[in-house]
């Protein structure tokens, strides 16, 4: 059971969602246009703070404060929910883990407050799963500068009109990776032209190149050396979230399907009559269900301090495989409706696939597990 607060908070993000989001949001997707005013709404609510500590500016609750509102803001629309959990997952919380004193006064304030959003730099174009290895960003310092050259890719929040700052893994020295913030606006960061996506067509989405980016040697997060512990952690962390965003958008085509079948008739009866659809819908429910489960198993241990990779890893491959199946399921309750933009099923089989991508593949989130396992030294 969720506390009284966190019930309180999950009451709120729904009603938001449902009254807010739902009515305007498939106008920006289909625009391909980024959701400001939805932002500057949700800012104000102080989602973007969720969990970071009144002190830098936040709202003080917990990660698992974050990820249900995720999973309700999914339910109606995944752009909007992504670009709530990158700006905080992967723009805010490191920021907030790793960084000084310094960098947390400058930085989180504006990120918590939803005024300004934040990006994390990872990702390159011929890296995909294997990060480290295929890392070709490199920072040199130089002076008191470091002088940043390479490029990234699939970079969520990266080029909004308030994108403030960016996280950026880089290659420091031999067999060492860090982490720079670097500015918006920096000369030699150029951000490139949003991408035409499948999927997530009202989020913010594109390729960031650095050409002689010079920036402060006080902007590294922590410690010299220590990017690649940090992105492990920021991205274990991460799924979770992205299990909770993918729960929602499971349990959204339910949601969707639970209204239609009342609605459509087909042979004299409405077709939540018949036997076939009820028990796709009864398919629905249970995965979304032991999706929900499984996030929130891995968050408890999350929250307690305890190892949680191989139950994040189980929850976002779980929670992916849920949001797929059930957007499929959906679009063939809806017929030829289900092909049609105007449908939020249409948008959920459109956004669920990423979902079985980003922030680790499938394939590593089982490599993870069987690791975790033992079986990665047979």
């Amino acid at each position: 059971m969720l506390t009284p607060e966190h019930e309180e908070l999950r009451k709120t993000v729904e009603a938001f969602a449902r009254d807010v989001v739902a009515p305007v949001i498939g106008d920006y997707y289909e625009r391909e246009e980024f959701p400001y005013e939805i932002v500057r709404q949700m800012g104000a609510m102080g989602l973007f703070g969720l969990p970071i500590p009144e002190e830098h500016g936040g709202m003080g609750g917990d990660y698992f404060a974050l990820c249900l509102a995720l999973e309700e803001l999914a339910r109606v629309d995944s752009s909007v929910s992504i670009t709530l959990e990158a700006a905080v997952s992967l723009g805010a919380m490191p920021i907030y883990r790793f960084g000084s004193p310094e960098q947390r006064e400058r930085w989180l304030p504006k990120l918590a407050s939803g005024e300004m959003l934040g990006a994390f730099g990872l990702t390159e174009p011929g890296g995909g799963s294997d990060v480290a290895g295929g890392m070709r960003t490199t920072a040199v310092l130089d002076g008191d500068e470091w002088v940043i050259n390479g490029t990234k890719a699939f970079i969520t929040n990266s080029g909004t009109d308030i994108t403030g700052v960016v996280g950026v893994a880089a290659i420091t020295g031999e067999r060492e990776i860090s982490t720079i913030l670097v500015p918006s606006g920096t000369p030699g960061f150029t951000v490139s032209k949003k991408y035409s996506k499948v999927g997530w067509n009202a989020s913010d989405t594109r390729e960031l190149s650095f050409s002689d980016c010079r920036v402060p040697a006080a902007n590294l997060l922590g410690e010299r050396g220590r990017g690649y512990a940090q992105f492990l952690q920021t991205l274990d962390e991460g799924r979770v979230a992205i299990a909770a965003l993918s729960v929602g958008l499971a349990q959204g085509c339910v949601d969707e399907c639970l209204k239609y079948v009342r609605e459509r008739r087909a042979f004299g009866h409405p077709i939540g009559h018949y036997q076939a659809i009820q028990f796709k819908i009864a398919d629905m429910e249970a995965r979304a269900h032991t999706a929900r489960l499984a996030y929130y198993h891995a968050a408890e241990k999350m929250l307690a301090g305890v190892p949680f990779k191989k139950e994040a890893a189980i929850a976002k491959l779980v929670s992916s495989n849920a949001a797929m199946d059930n957007s499929r399921d959906a679009t063939q309750i809806f017929g030829g409706y289900g092909f049609m933009n105007e449908f939020p099923v249409g948008r959920f089989y459109r956004d669920a696939k990423i979902l079985e991508i980003g922030e680790g593949t499938s394939e590593v989130q089982r490599m993870l597990i069987a690791r975790q396992l033992g079986l990665g030294d047979l």
